[in-house]
């Protein structure tokens, strides 16, 4: 359960705030707004707040795989006695690692690695990470097909129809269309600069780059259109209100696989939805308002989906990377008495 001591109150507006960002990480204050039900002016202010504490972070990158082939694999990771924390900042500072999360249950450490490159690749990263020192044991598992990946959890706070939906395809990652040939040195150089900071105007990114407003704009809309940008919002779940982030690895008939992802990807509470390679399995990323809702998704949806056959669950204590970026409060958030008891109390610690 998340521990996030923040350091002042966040309001129903501040979440509204947060749960529109998550909709459309680039959105105006005024669109924001009129979601949120506040003046232009108090948005502006509290949102400004929100992104200048650390609370909420919008960061725009590449698309999986735009600029090549690459292959995506789940690691899990035991760790020596007190060195979780060191093994997970090792893991956040490679450039292969898209995601990394303290976690309980059977192993310390959750993380995605992606590879660009072919096989001799693969095997090369993953033992340079293999050999971070304090990792005990590693296993690691391919990914064969993603199903779902979102960062609008938040809505089903404030959207009374976000658990239902007729079209399950609609949930369903876009296919890619881009490709390497779409990014140009001035393309990478206004993406990095929007991987910092995602709410930064296409002004001051080309006072940056000595490139003009116009040009910046109509570069980005280019990107944006052809599928190569993907919006990360990140925000600890504590800041909305909810503490169960919860991560799955559901065992399932091969023939069911599709039925049940298709089924879970519906669900807004279902962050992050993929296969594996190993024992037919699917991962599962869930956040939900409360152990109590956790406990009815799995006993009321997860456990009368035809073709599972069991699950194993860790709980994320807390996530330090994610969409390739490292999130600004886990530091504060591990350092908190709560958190750090947790930490203390899981394997390894």
């Amino acid at each position: 359960m998340s521990g996030i001591r923040l350091g002042r109150e966040v309001s129903d507006l501040d979440r509204r705030i947060v749960v529109a960002l998550q909709q459309d990480g680039r959105a105006s204050w005024t669109s924001i707004a009129e979601f949120a039900g506040a003046s232009v002016s108090t948005v502006t202010r509290r949102g400004q707040r929100l992104l200048a504490e650390g609370i909420v972070r919008v960061g725009i990158v590449p698309t999986l795989g735009s600029e090549g082939h690459v292959e995506t694999f789940f690691v899990r990771i035991n760790c020596s006695p007190g060195s979780q924390l060191a093994v997970a900042e090792a893991l956040i500072e490679s450039p292969y690692v898209r995601f990394v999360t303290l976690v309980t249950g059977k192993f310390d450490v959750f993380a995605e690695v992606v590879i660009p490159g072919d096989s001799a690749t693969y095997a090369h990263v993953l033992t340079d990470l293999q050999g971070i020192p304090g990792v005990e044991r590693w296993r690691s598992d391919l990914v064969v097909h993603t199903y779902k990946v979102s960062f609008d959890w938040g809505r089903q706070l404030y959207d009374a129809h976000a658990e239902a939906t007729t079209d399950p395809l609609s949930y369903m990652p876009a296919p890619n269309t881009c490709d390497p040939t779409h990014f140009d040195d001035a393309d990478r150089a206004i993406v990095e600069e929007l991987r910092d900071d995602g709410r930064a105007s296409f002004l001051s990114i080309g006072a940056k780059l000595d490139m003009n407003e116009s040009s910046v704009r109509r570069r980005y809309e280019r990107m944006r259109a052809a599928g190569c940008l993907t919006t990360v919002t990140m925000v600890p779940a504590s800041a909305l209100g909810m503490s169960a982030e919860t991560l799955l690895m559901l065992r399932v008939e091969p023939s069911r696989i599709a039925s049940v992802a298709q089924t879970l990807a519906q669900h807004v509470s279902v962050r992050f939805l993929a296969a594996a390679l190993e024992e037919n399995s699917l991962y599962c990323e869930i956040i939900l308002p409360s152990t109590e809702t956790l406990h009815d998704f799995m006993t009321g949806t997860i456990a009368h989906l035809k073709g599972v056959r069991g699950w194993s669950a860790s709980m994320e204590l807390v996530f330090m990377k994610r969409g390739f970026i490292e999130t600004p409060w886990w530091r504060a958030q591990v350092a908190s008495g709560v958190t750090r008891a947790a930490v203390d109390a899981a394997p390894g610690g």
